[in-house]
């Protein structure tokens, strides 16, 4: 159970845009009560699980963890190339061509910009 996800940025702005964009190709929205100078939040309906960026707590720089990876699920397979490709085109890195692995997982993977890795996947 998923109540929300972070990623580390240390450019709230910058991340903010990157990830209006390419959420924006999965319904979601920014939730203006998960929001500060600290951190942006967004959802696809209120109550649903929040994906949001944030700069550390600790006043340190923010980092990717290595092994780390946020998995967004699409609701089509059209969805998933949507997803990947607004990321690329905001300047995201390619970590995986969209494509079939195995018989029905369906799914690209991608950095954002400050290197966090996330997949973008349906199931069918």
């Amino acid at each position: 159970m998923i109540g929300y996800v972070t990623l580390g940025t240390n450019d709230i702005d910058r991340a903010g845009g990157f990830y209006d964009d390419v959420l924006a190709a999965l319904g979601a929205k920014r939730n203006a009560d998960w929001q500060t100078d600290r951190f942006v939040a967004w959802d696809t309906v209120p109550g649903s699980p929040l994906l949001l960026v944030i700069k550390p707590h600790d006043g340190k720089p923010a980092t990717a963890g290595n092994g780390t990876m946020i998995s967004l699920l699409a609701r089509s397979r059209a969805e998933v190339e949507a997803v990947h490709a607004r990321a690329l085109a905001r300047g995201g890195k390619d970590e995986g061509a969209v494509g079939l692995r195995g018989d029905s997982f369906y799914a690209g993977y991608f950095r954002d910009l400050d290197g966090n890795k996330l997949a973008i996947y349906h199931i069918g």
